[in-house]
């Protein structure tokens, strides 16, 4: 297999045009040409006036070598890359593995656990994404908030409720068993392929939806309503956790997936003498404008392309007191919600379904902070630090949510 990089196709193109392309690119014909697939897509704005759309190309020819030994510029060998499953060990679980949270690091450990035959349980302390959805949409009307039941805490977790945005900056060659297991459940194939894959709230929630009855399939439960309110610890073991003060789940194997929301769950860790540091995060407030205005921003004479979407951004600043002042989560096409999980504090987020297509654009604009911010030696003093900012939020925006 061959990986051709840096296939231009100008906009006004039609992507059938795509195979002409490469043939020209590796000087062959169409009978010699196997197969192709696009590995990635961009958009290449940076020269004025022109606009194309740039592809990585994996092409299968019935003559590789003489291609390769023409030296062609842009044009690899690749080795075709299978996922393999991680080594079981050699000792049986006593009890079924438990995972806390049903948010996609939660979801996606229960399902790795499940197609390995483990039999997990997955214990989330929200609703089902449906019953989830009603209880958001009243709270966006009512602003009622059901503390275990909104944009924070339920099925699929936060990011159900976001963009479903699947940018890494990492290069872990596994990040592709995310994105082909996310297309088997429901997402877009073009996530495969594109430079700043997402999904959309509107997809998401139907996905999550596919992977929990995966699991179920295979085995594993999944439990709504389920918060863990206590974990029982012996000799430096786990010896079992308590759901809704009521009810005893033995197990020595429990995977944190809680979120970074669930802050009793923290509490309830360092009561037990697990160990928890400080680390550093950012903080800051959502700003929204005109998706029109970025369009032309970015796209210029080209905004109103039929073939160009809603345009993003990202911007850093490096200032003179050592802090960094980044846009972080941009929505194109998307709005602010209100998000808080906690009566008297103020949360945002930002939400795109997956056409982008809402009048205005927003994004997180934050600073960086650190454990030095914190003034304390406390294990929690970061959770504290939000908690003082977003009450205060609260405070200044008028005693709303």
């Amino acid at each position: 297999m061959l990986r051709v990089s840096n296939v231009k196709l100008g906009i006004d193109k039609d992507i059938s045009l795509l195979k002409d392309v490469i043939l020209k690119k590796l000087k062959i014909k169409e009978k010699n040409l196997v197969k192709y697939s696009i590995y990635k897509e961009s958009i290449d704005a940076r020269k004025k006036g022109k606009m194309e759309f740039v592809y990585s190309v994996d092409v299968e020819v019935k003559d590789e070598n003489k291609i390769l030994n023409s030296k062609i510029k842009d044009v690899t060998k690749i080795k075709e890359i299978r996922y393999v499953n991680v080594p079981v060990g050699d000792k049986k679980l006593k009890n079924n593995p438990l995972v806390i949270g049903s948010g996609p690091a939660g979801l996606f450990a229960g399902l790795l656990l499940a197609q390995m035959g483990y039999e997990p349980i997955i214990l989330e302390r929200g609703l089902d994404v449906d019953s989830r959805t009603k209880d958001i949409s009243d709270f966006w009307t009512t602003r009622k908030l059901k503390n275990n039941s909104n944009v924070q805490f339920g099925e699929g977790g936060a990011g159900t409720f976001s963009d479903g945005k699947l940018t890494t900056r990492i290069k872990d060659i596994r990040c592709r068993k995310v994105l082909e297991e996310l297309v088997q459940f429901g997402a877009p194939d073009e996530i495969l392929y594109s430079h700043k894959p997402h999904v959309g709230t509107d997809i998401l929630k139907n996905v999550v939806k596919n992977i929990r009855n995966e699991i179920i399939s295979l085995g594993g439960q999944v439990r709504f309503n389920s918060k863990v309110t206590d974990i029982v610890v012996s000799n430096d073991s786990i010896q079992s956790v308590i759901i809704n003060d009521t009810e005893k789940i033995d197990t020595d194997t429990i995977i944190l997936a809680v979120g970074h929301s669930a802050r009793d769950t923290y509490e309830i860790l360092y009561s037990r003498g697990i160990k928890i540091v400080q680390k550093p995060f950012a903080i800051g407030a959502r700003v929204e404008h005109p998706q029109d205005l970025i369009n032309k921003a970015q796209y210029k004479d080209f905004y109103n392309h039929p073939r160009l979407g809603a345009a993003d951004y990202r911007l850093i600043e490096h200032v003179s007191n050592g802090r960094t002042a980044y846009t972080f989560c941009m929505c194109p096409g998307g709005s602010v919600i209100a998000s808080a999980s906690n009566d008297f504090e103020i949360v945002t987020n930002g939400m795109s379904e997956h056409a982008r297509d809402k009048i205005n654009a927003n994004s997180a604009f934050l600073v960086n902070v650190t454990p030095e911010d914190f003034k304390s030696d406390n294990p929690l003093a970061g959770v504290h630090f939000q908690q003082k900012y977003e009450k205060l939020a609260f405070e200044l925006g008028g005693k709303k949510l």
